[in-house]
């Protein structure tokens, strides 16, 4: 059963900002988590990703640090009491977005601090005073060591998609800013699923937490239409084509296993005719920003990221996932198609498998604890030409020319003439006359004439023996003849 927001003793402005941003209804993760943080206690929630965490930790915190909201300028008066750490600046970004909207109508301040941009104007914001600050482990860091963010009045830390920041390799990063916080503090710890990592993380840090389950522990939404369709890598995109025709889908996110991958199929996608935009780590913070709110407000169709890039990202009404790659975890591909779906509304989830990914098929089947049935994509006509790891070259099958043409013929599309081969270098008539032995020379070669005259019967270039003084004098030999006695 349903529980709508006004039920909850929120203050006045809090319940106005989230009646304005359009909540009505508490999800279920919400509806369990806010009176146990309300209550003061430690929480280890899992709940698959697009759920509602946010509000689920945001609202609750906002509420008890009411009674520290002060109209004063003075950054003494406003500390740190609340921090929240987060995988990746984009998550991080968006999660201090929802903050500020919560707390509109309140005098609590809130900023946000990541890596990939310049420290300055983070600096200048935290010397204004923060109640909450969300932020990545390293950058967080950073600030630390600058002495520009300090930690000692925290009452609230938050550790949100902690499985994904156990995966990075943020582990000693969170443990030496745990032991930069009090001891007496409230530690919220919000998982999509719970690894034997988690529950040591939990059990170091958490004291006596209260379990929220919302969901089966790696299960993904009912609301998800899942297909897996078996085919050749060299299908892939025009797969991507084909279900977005067939199912009228306006905006999808595909997920790659690589940066060089994401990148690459975002070429592709974009010259097959798609508005397509790359979310990976090697684009700048602001190149990220930049192509995330051009997916936000429709115009990009496709946004081909890695995990790691769009982990935890909030964007409403995302009708469909593509896997491009299968996971190599297979623990990513609930958060992938967790993408879509959100809130009970519908969404597609397609993961596109080739006869090599067999044993990753393998351990997603172990993980969903279901057998997966592989179908087969019923392809139109149209192809796209080139491939994704060359544009340049064209695609090749075992049609005949005649059937080709057919092709182009039902397209409108005018036939190519063929490449020519390039002209051949002219050849030297030198080499293509038949040999014929060299006529003899009435001259001595020059290096022969400069050669010394030689003694009969000894070549030129063999030197003469020099003569030496014999040290011993030769036996002479005995010219008697011989007796006949």
């Amino acid at each position: 059963m349903t529980q709508p927001y006004s039920s909850l003793p929120l203050a006045e402005p809090l319940q106005r900002a989230v009646a304005e941003m359009g909540y009505e209804n508490m999800t279920p993760i919400q509806a369990q988590a806010i009176p146990v943080v309300l209550a003061g206690q430690d929480v280890m929630g899992a709940a698959q990703t697009g759920t509602g965490k946010t509000a689920a930790f945001s609202l609750p915190l906002l509420q008890r640090l009411l009674k520290h909201e002060t109209a004063s300028v003075s950054p003494a008066r406003h500390p740190v009491r609340a921090l929240v750490l987060l995988p990746t600046r984009e998550l991080a970004d968006q999660v201090a977005g929802q903050v500020k909207q919560y707390a509109k109508y309140t005098q609590l301040r809130s900023a946000v601090v990541f890596g990939g941009m310049d420290m300055k104007p983070q600096v200048e914001e935290l010397r204004k005073g923060v109640e909450v600050l969300v932020a990545t482990p390293g950058r967080l860091l950073d600030h630390i060591e600058a002495k520009t963010a300090v930690l000692n009045q925290v009452e609230y830390v938050v550790l949100d998609e902690a499985d994904r920041m156990l995966d990075i390799g943020f582990l000693p990063d969170l443990q030496r800013i745990l032991n930069y916080l009090p001891r007496q503090r409230t530690t919220l710890l919000f998982s999509a699923t719970f690894s034997p990592e988690i529950k040591r993380l939990a059990a170091s840090y958490l004291q006596d937490p209260v379990l929220i389950e919302v969901a089966r522990p790696n299960a993904t939404a009912s609301t998800v239409e899942q297909h897996f369709y078996l085919l050749d890598e060299d299908d892939k995109r025009r797969a991507i084509r084909q279900v977005l025709k067939d199912k009228q889908l306006g905006q999808a996110f595909v997920f790659c296993n690589s940066k060089l991958g994401t990148a690459r199929l975002a070429r592709a996608l974009e010259r097959d005719g798609l508005k397509t935009t790359a979310l990976h780590g090697d684009k700048s913070q602001d190149e990220r920003l930049k192509s995330l709110e051009a997916f936000k407000q429709g115009e990009v169709d496709l946004l081909v990221a890695t995990d790691v890039a769009a982990r935890g990202l909030d964007i409403k009404d995302v009708p469909a996932v593509f896997n491009y790659d299968v996971p190599f975890h297979a623990e990513d591909y609930v958060h992938r198609i967790g993408r879509t779906g959100r809130a009970g509304a519908s969404g597609v989830a397609v993961t596109l498998v080739t006869k090599g990914d067999q044993r990753l098929m393998g351990e997603l089947e172990k993980l969903l604890k279901t057998k997966i049935e592989l179908e087969h994509l019923q392809f139109e006509n149209e192809r796209p030409h080139g491939r994704q790891n060359d544009g340049r070259r064209r695609w090749r099958d075992d049609e005949t020319g005649d059937a080709r043409d057919e092709v182009r013929r039902e397209r409108g599309e005018r036939r190519h003439p063929e490449r020519r081969a390039p002209a051949a270098a002219p050849a030297d008539p030198f080499f293509n006359q038949p040999y014929e032995a060299p006529a003899e020379q009435d001259e001595a070669p020059a290096w022969e004439q400069k050669a010394r005259p030689a003694r009969a019967g000894l070549s030129a270039n063999i030197k003469p023996k020099r003569k030496l003084p014999a040290l011993f004098k030769a036996p002479q030999a005995s010219t008697a003849e011989p007796s006949t006695h």
